[in-house]
């Protein structure tokens, strides 16, 4: 089990890696963030993306589906965007950001390895 500081590292060492964040989304608050830069704020990038999911959560309930999401990916003309909940029982409520240099990244890899850490954190 991989605590919160050792996930984002974790999520960092992609190929591409630009920033990563553990986000409450009732909140939109970022409990965790790494990486990001002056032109890359992981916080405002957390609490946008929050927006994200809550949309398509309401999508999902509106039509009654009986799904749960796996991952959302936002492409953009340089990056990728990854929004992936967290499953087990002491995330309820919270969902990893990603995002991704889209030249340098391997988004399959990507999607792999974050679905890896995602499902091996313990908060």
């Amino acid at each position: 089990m991989a605590e919160m500081d050792v996930a984002l590292k974790d999520a960092l060492q992609l190929d591409g890696a630009i920033a990563a964040a553990i986000v409450d989304y009732t909140s939109g608050m970022a409990l965790g963030t790494a990486g990001g830069d002056r032109g890359f704020d992981v916080a405002v990038a957390a609490a946008a993306n929050t927006e994200v999911l809550r949309a398509k959560l309401r999508t999902i309930d509106l039509l009654g589906l009986r799904e749960t999401i796996d991952d959302i990916l936002v492409t953009l003309g340089s990056q990728y965007h990854l929004i992936r909940p967290v499953t087990g029982s002491s995330g309820q409520g919270l969902f990893m950001y990603l995002a991704l240099n889209r030249n340098r990244a391997n988004l399959a890899m990507a999607r792999h390895r974050l679905r890896s850490i995602e499902r091996a954190l313990e908060l």
